[in-house]
Formats: structure tokens, sequence, C-alpha cells
């Protein structure tokens, strides 16, 4: 990639990391062009160029999911709070959007309509079928919060569960955008570039720096060819980014935090443990802010090859 395009997608990055943290605030053709410092006029059509839609469609389909990710994993909230948080301008408005994306109300989505939806991935809802998750609470309540789950399928897995405080952390990343799942190629040539760019600053300073993958979109809802992951190592605040590296922060605030230590083919199993087993049972629901993966291993250093990772959810009492 040229310095030249690198800088381009440095910049439309700002731009979707913008509206990912201001989904509910001004969004405006002028606003956004000057977070890319790039005209308005020209703006527009940059934008649609590199994305592959225009700044509306974009908007547009970044607001409807994150709404049906909320209708599902935060039920108590109203249908109105939750259409209003994600910046639609009324019910109505939201009303028409739901129903033009998913082909139903958000009461049927809500109600179970999800599971019918086409974007649902078919063998995930068919292999949780067959897999029964058990959640044991052994922390005190007072105190720190802890559970083991275990989850019974084709190859078991268990976890251990704790919710704790996080402080900000600021993370330099590189975006991908597109299928991830199971690509585990596509991850080391991803962090092998961020390490390319980290290494000559002195920013790789194991055991202290933190390597992780952050989602920002629900495979579930969002098409594939539009998820997007970031691959990120911990950086100072300071820490100054260009090209294709780009810098956020992930807000402090309350996570669960769920240790695995499983083989590569059960990164679904294990998230399918964390979000149908033990979220249910905990007491808590998610928060706004993406999930990650935080990697605590290198499994070429395992004996048994395995993956020890956590699985953190930011979240907030139900």
């Amino acid at each position: 990639m040229s310095r030249r395009r690198d800088e381009y997608t440095a910049r439309i990055n700002r731009v979707i990391d913008h509206i990912a943290t201001h989904i509910d605030g001004d969004l405006s053709l002028a606003t956004l062009a000057r977070v890319a410092s790039f005209s308005p006029y020209h703006f527009h059509r940059i934008f649609s160029g590199m994305v592959g839609e225009t700044l509306g469609q974009y908007i547009a389909r970044i607001r409807v999911e994150k709404a049906a990710n909320m209708l599902v994993l935060n039920p108590k909230k109203s249908i109105t709070r939750v259409a209003l948080d994600c910046g639609f301008s009324s019910s109505a408005a939201f009303a028409r959007a739901f129903r033009e994306a998913y082909g139903m109300t958000a009461s049927e989505w809500r109600s179970g309509g999800c599971k019918d939806d086409r974007k649902i991935s078919e063998t995930v809802s068919k292999d949780w079928k067959d897999i029964g998750v058990s959640v044991e609470y052994t922390g005190d309540q007072q105190l720190t919060q802890r559970w083991r789950v275990t989850m019974e399928s084709k190859n078991p897995l268990k976890a251990d569960v704790e919710v704790r405080n996080q402080p900000d952390l600021h993370v330099a990343y590189i975006r991908h955008v597109g299928p991830y799942a199971g690509d585990s190629a596509l991850f080391k040539r991803l962090f092998d570039r961020l390490f390319a760019w980290a290494g000559p600053r002195g920013l790789l300073r194991f055991p202290e720096t933190q390597l992780l993958s952050v989602y920002h979109d629900n495979p579930e809802i969002t098409d594939e060819n539009k998820l997007r992951l970031d691959v990120c190592i911990s950086v100072p605040e300071d820490t100054e980014v260009d090209g294709e590296i780009g810098k956020m922060t992930l807000a402090a605030g309350k996570y669960a935090a769920a240790r695995f230590e499983i083989g590569p083919e059960q990164y679904g199993d294990a998230w399918n443990a964390v979000f149908g087993g033990w979220l249910p049972e905990s007491g808590y629901q998610p928060a706004d802010g993406p999930c990650f993966e935080l990697y605590l291993n290198n499994p070429e250093e395992h004996p048994e090859g395995k993956h020890i990772f956590d699985i953190c959810v930011p979240v907030k009492p139900l």
C-alpha cells in the first residue's frame, strides 16, 4: 500500500471511528468532512469510493445494525430509547428503516424474529441446539465476582469469567473490513504489519505490551463482507500514528473477562459460551462499546498448541 493511499485510509478510518462513537450525534457531511480533513465537496465521493457505500448508506446501516443488536442484548430498554440512542430522529423514522432492513418490526425482531433472519448463521444455530452450558457462580457479591462456565459440545471447553473494572486502554490498530472467521493467516498478516510498524518505534515491550483484536460488528447481523476487525497493540496515550495505523481508546468501565485455553477451531464455541451461556445467567447485560479478544500466550510455544486468551465484553447491571 502506497504512502499516499495510507493517508487516505487513515482519514477514512478516523471518520468510521467518529461515527461509531457519535452514532446519536451530529454526523452531517460538513462535520465528518472536517474529521477527515477533506473538503465537503470531495469527501462524499472519496468515502463512497473507498468504503463501497455512500456516507448516508453507511450511517443508516450502522445505525440500524446497532439497534438490531441492542434490541436483543438489552431487552429492558424501550424500542423508542433504542431508536434515539442509535441516532434516529423519531420512532416513525426508526420503524421505517428497521422494516426496510429486516422485513419485520422491531417488536417482532426482539420477540424472536431475529432468529429466523437469513443473516443469522445456520451453522451456529444448528450447533447451538446440541450444546449444553452450565454456569457456576463462585464469587463474593461484595468483592470480586467469578463464574466457571462449562460447555458440553463435540469439543468441550471451560472458562473462568471475572467481572472487573478496566481503565482506559489506548491501542494502535490496523483495520480489516471483510470476512475473518477461522482465517488465522489473515490475523498473522495483520499483526505482522502492525509489528513491523511498532518494532522500530520501541513499542513492543513484552510482557507489558498487550495484543488484542477488537470486533465492531455482530457477525450474526452484519454481512460478513462489511465486518470491521481491528488488530491492536496497547500503546502509550501520546503515541503518534500515521498511514494505515490508527489509534483509539477502549473506554474505561466494567468488563466481563472470560478466560479460555482452547484449540484454534473453538473460537466460535468460546463466544457462544459467553453470550449464550454465561451472560443470561450473570445478572449483567452488554454495555455500549466493542468486545475484544485479549491474547495471553504464543500458541506456537504451548505444548499442545493451545490459545490462551480473554473474551472481554463491556457490561452493566441487567
